[in-house]
């Protein structure tokens, strides 16, 4: 066997045909206790591109860890042209706390990549998944959600019309084919920022926003994950891509002019225009306080979790501006 044909990340050894899982070293506890992050490498029996694939990167975001499992379980290496680099669990201390952040250092994982040798505990890491693992990958799926809050299943391309590796984002995202994509330039930060500029094309699919994990939105991500693995030539197989998708460039809040209940008139994925009701806020005795209009014509991107709202409150955030998204 030649040095070439084994893929490694960290003390992680898998030759062609092999599967291993294993643990990454990233730092310790306060007590000493190693921080470790969990890993799959699956080099398959022919030779071909290298897809890293991570999840939970924000602690309370489990989606994507119930995509990861069901991925590793659907993969014979015997039948694999390539790599797979898997990782279920990317932000281990905001995953045990069950919170969206590090408690640690209380930094958002993903505004810290590529990370920093030397840095705080996200940053270190950002550092280790960095250096070890993305920068072995030709393509790299970042899996997420709108931690609790309700939100429609989406793709996000964050390097900008004019950032490195654009239309090869786009296309990936296109590929993955979850039917929505926001293309708009991301935080300083974002894996799907800094992997591109090193040459990887990156996206950020968003797998709804719900308490725990949503089965329809893991179904999708698990269709998007074995799309790119059939039309990149990881696995023999068509992906199935929506022929008519739809792309927003931004996002606007409309926030609540009046504190009370909401009563909806929209639903997430609702297509709306200028002037569309989308909810009432009515008084605890239910009188009718304050019809909220669409200002822009959107998609009805998401919505708060209760059915509560003060004044000033996030009340809809639409997706404006959609266009076909075309091959």
């Amino acid at each position: 066997m030649r040095a070439n044909d084994v893929l490694q990340v960290g003390p992680l050894r898998a030759g062609p045909g092999e599967r291993i899982d294993g643990y990454l070293p990233a730092g310790e506890l306060a007590d000493g206790t190693p921080i470790r992050i969990p890993i799959s490498l699956i080099n398959g029996a022919r030779p071909g591109k290298t897809l890293y694939l991570q999840a939970v990167s924000d602690g309370d975001e489990l989606n994507g860890l119930a995509v990861a499992r069901e991925v590793l379980r659907r993969i014979d290496p015997a039948a694999l042209t390539g790599r797979l680099i898997v990782v279920p669990i990317t932000n281990v201390p905001a995953f045990h706390a069950h919170q969206h952040t590090n408690p640690l250092d209380g930094k958002k994982l993903n505004r810290c990549f590529p990370g920093k040798r030397n840095g705080s505990s996200s940053e270190r890491i950002a550092y280790v998944l960095f250096q070890q693992a993305v920068v072995r990958a030709d393509l790299c799926l970042d899996l997420h959600q709108g931690s609790v809050r309700p939100m429609i299943d989406e793709v996000r391309v964050r390097v900008g019309k004019e950032g490195p590796l654009y239309r090869e984002c786009m296309e990936l995202a296109r590929v993955f084919g979850i039917g929505y994509v926001l293309d708009e330039r991301g935080p300083r930060g974002q894996l799907a920022r800094a992997a591109p500029a090193r040459g990887i094309p990156t996206i950020d699919p968003e797998l709804g926003g719900c308490h725990g994990w949503d089965e329809r939105s893991i179904a999708k991500g698990v269709r998007g994950v074995m799309n790119v693995l059939h039309y990149y030539g990881f696995l023999p197989g068509e992906p199935s891509i929506p022929e008519v998708q739809i792309v927003v460039e931004k996002f606007l809040i409309v926030r609540a002019g009046r504190g009370g209940l909401v009563d909806w008139h929209v639903d997430l994925y609702d297509e709306v225009r200028p002037g569309d009701r989308l909810a009432t806020i009515t008084s605890i005795f239910g009188e009718p306080l304050d019809d909220v209009l669409s200002p822009a014509h959107g998609v009805v991107w998401s919505r708060p979790v209760y059915p509560t709202v003060a004044v000033g409150d996030a009340l809809v955030t639409l997706g404006i501006n959609p266009r076909p998204l075309t091959a």
